[in-house]
């Protein structure tokens, strides 16, 4: 079984699970062009979880509009096993990076043959994978990745560890908590289509040096509904990619600080967005 070291990955590089289109002639759809697949994860609240493991066996694309025989090419029967926990804020992992045929290709097929939980205090549990080894995981792409001759296709899986593995029990602490469901929900962005959020939250009422807030919720919000979030990091950076262009509310949320809320945030497809934010501690009244 094939093991990686993601903390490598954060510090060479901030990404997460992606699939992204450079700008490409679309009448040269012959001959093959190369397509690169990324994992990474929808993060959640690590405070009881050390681990989210997946093992992926199996990879499957699908071309559109293939109704001869089997649409469906193989791309890596591959083992490979990931702590998903590893891969937030922006940091992704390779999973494809080959030539395939040119063409139009509207879902993936991945196979996870293992999935597992490790809390902080060394309890594990494995989890039952509910069809994923036996048919695979079906991800379609909304809209199709286009792979052009002499080119490179890129695709972002996004693993939403928050709703997919989900705890049973009493979740407050690593004591009451007696099971995981594990119910896998992926995100596939074509990255031609699909931006980037980027900033820093900073404490609005200390030093420069010292601003930084760690562990605040970044949350993107489309009409009332929550898209993504993340978390900021030691140094107050976060990220967030393969985000659908468009426009959107931002929230910055920490315990002890204001909430604060950015209205008419723009997604660009191909292009990072910088949003910033500062946050103003709340002071509790002292009664006498």
């Amino acid at each position: 079984m094939k093991k990686l070291n993601f903390r490598t990955l954060l510090v060479a590089a901030l990404l997460i699970i992606g699939v992204s289109i450079v700008s490409c002639d679309k009448d040269n759809v012959s001959g093959s062009g190369k397509l690169k697949i990324q994992l990474t994860d929808a993060p959640f609240p690590t405070d009881l979880v050390s681990e989210a493991n997946v093992t992926i066996s199996k990879i499957d694309i699908r071309k559109s509009g293939d109704a001869e025989g089997n649409p469906f090419i193989t791309l890596s029967e591959e083992e490979m096993s990931f702590n998903l926990l590893d891969l937030t804020n922006g940091v992704t992992a390779s999973l494809v990076d080959l030539e395939i045929e040119a063409g139009s290709y509207d879902l993936v097929r991945l196979y996870v043959s293992e999935a597992s939980i490790v809390l902080k205090d060394g309890t594990e549990f494995d989890l039952k994978v509910p069809s994923g080894a036996q048919t695979g995981i079906k991800i379609f792409i909304n809209p199709s990745i286009d792979v052009v001759g002499g080119l490179t296709a890129e695709l972002l899986l996004d693993f939403n560890v928050a709703k997919s593995f989900v705890a049973q029990g009493d979740i407050n602490s690593p004591e009451g908590i007696n099971a995981f469901n594990f119910t896998p929900v992926i995100k596939a962005s074509n990255l031609s289509t699909a931006g980037r959020l980027t900033g820093t939250v900073t404490d609005a009422e200390t030093a420069a040096e010292t601003a930084a807030i760690d562990g605040a919720q970044v949350s993107i919000i489309a009409a009332d509904t929550v898209y993504t979030t993340t978390f900021s990091d030691i140094n107050g950076a976060y990220a967030i990619i393969g985000v659908d262009a468009g426009t959107y509310t931002v929230e910055f949320a920490k315990e002890g600080f204001e909430t604060a809320t950015i209205e008419e945030v723009s997604i660009i497809a191909a292009n990072e967005t910088t949003q910033d934010a500062q946050l103003t501690a709340i002071v509790e009244e002292v009664v006498e």
